[in-house]
C-alpha cells in the first residue's frame, strides 16, 4: 500500500477497525475514508454504493460486523445473519464495482465445523456441522469468505480473507449480555470487587479451551497481509495456543485482584469444546503474534479502569 492511498476501514471504531487504524497511523498512513455506522448504513445497498463512487477507497480493511457473544448469537439469529450478510455484501460488491485495488475481509473462527480436528486447519471449513447456537453468524462468514473467493475467480479482484481467534483489546464491549468471555470476566470480577461480592458467577463448565489473540497484534497481522499476501485461500490468524475458560477465570482474577471464590453455573451452555487455530500458515508467510495472554488482560484492564474511573466523574 502507497503511503498516500486512499483507505477505507469499515467499522473503524470497533476493536478491530480501531486497532486497524491505530496501526496504519502509526505507519504513516494519513489518507482515510471513514465513516461512523451513524453516517453511513452498512446495511443500506444505495448508501454503500453511493460513498464507494463519490470516495473511490483503493484499499478497504471490512471490520464491520454485527458481533456478540454465544447468548447474543443465540438469540438474535435472524439479525445476526441478515446484518451480517448485508455489510459484506454490500461492501464487496461495491469495491468491485469502484475497482478497489485491494479488499481484506475479516471473518471469525466459528467459521469452522464444531468436532474439527484441532488445531484448525484453513482446509476444514465446509467439512461437517457448525455449532448450532453461532450458526447464523458462521454462515453469513462463510459467505463472505465465498464472496471473496469467487470475485477474484470471475473477475480478478484481489480479495482477500483473514480468519481471526477470539479477540480482546482497548474498545471491547463489557455489556455482559451481549460481550465475549473475557471482557465479561473482567466487568464481573472488578465490579466484585469494587462491590465486596464474596463470589462471581461463571457460566458453563469451565472446560472449554479457547485461544485469544489481542486486537493490536491482530491488526499488525492484518497490515502484513495487506502488504505480503495475495492468495486465494484465507488465512487464520491466532497464536496457536489455548487454555480452558477455568484457567482464563483464574487469570482475569489474579489480574483484576478479586479475592472471593468462582461459582460455575452448569446451566449455561459451554458452546464448542476447543476452538484452536492452526497458524503454521500465517507463520510460515513470517509473522507471529507478540502480546501474550498475562500481559494483554493486563493492558485492558488498566484501560478498562481508566474508563471506569472516567465514568464515575
Amino acid at each position: 500500500m502507497e503511503k498516500n492511498a486512499k483507505i477505507y476501514i469499515a467499522g473503524h471504531r470497533g476493536m478491530v477497525g480501531s486497532a486497524i487504524l491505530r496501526k496504519l497511523q502509526q505507519e504513516g498512513f494519513t489518507n482515510f475514508a471513514l465513516r461512523t455506522s451513524k453516517e453511513l448504513d452498512l446495511r443500506n445497498q444505495e448508501a454503500v454504493q453511493q460513498f464507494f463512487e463519490e470516495e473511490r477507497p483503493e484499499y478497504v480493511f471490512l471490520a464491520a460486523a454485527k458481533v456478540g457473544g454465544i447468548v447474543a448469537n443465540n438469540t438474535y439469529r435472524a439479525d445476526f445473519l441478515y446484518e451480517n450478510l448485508m455489510i459484506q455484501n454490500n461492501v464487496i460488491h461495491s469495491a468491485h464495482v469502484t475497482d478497489v485495488k485491494k479488499l481484506m475481509f475479516l471473518g471469525s473462527s466459528c467459521i469452522y465445523p464444531k468436532m474439527a480436528p484441532q488445531p484448525l486447519k484453513e482446509e476444514y471449513l465446509l467439512t461437517s456441522e457448525l455449532e448450532p447456537t453461532n450458526e447464523p453468524y458462521a454462515i453469513a462468514k462463510i459467505a463472505g469468505i465465498k464472496m471473496c473467493e469467487s470475485y477474484r475467480r470471475q473477475y480478478g479482484r484481489n480479495f482477500i480473507s483473514v480468519m481471526p481467534t477470539n479477540l480482546y483489546g482497548p474498545n471491547d464491549n463489557y455489556d455482559l449480555q451481549n460481550s465475549h468471555v473475557l471482557p465479561a470476566l473482567i466487568r464481573k470480577f472488578h465490579e466484585a470487587k469494587v462491590n465486596g461480592s464474596p463470589t462471581v458467577e461463571v457460566w458453563g463448565t469451565g472446560s472449554p479451551l479457547r485461544e485469544f489473540l489481542y486486537a493490536d497484534d491482530l491488526a499488525d497481522a492484518c497490515y502484513f497481509l495487506m502488504q505480503q499476501y495475495d492468495g486465494e485461500e484465507f488465512v487464520n490468524v491466532g497464536t496457536g495456543e489455548d487454555l480452558s475458560i477455568k484457567a482464563l477465570a483464574e487469570l482475569v482474577k489474579e489480574t483484576v485482584g478479586f479475592e472471593g471464590e468462582l461459582v460455575w453455573n452448569t446451566e449455561k451452555p459451554d458452546g464448542t469444546p476447543r476452538k484452536l487455530m492452526d497458524v503454521s500458515k500465517l507463520h510460515g508467510l513470517g509473522w507471529k503474534h507478540r502480546v501474550d495472554l498475562p500481559e494483554g488482560i493486563r493492558k485492558v484492564y488498566e484501560k478498562f479502569v481508566e474508563h471506569e474511573e472516567i465514568r464515575v466523574l
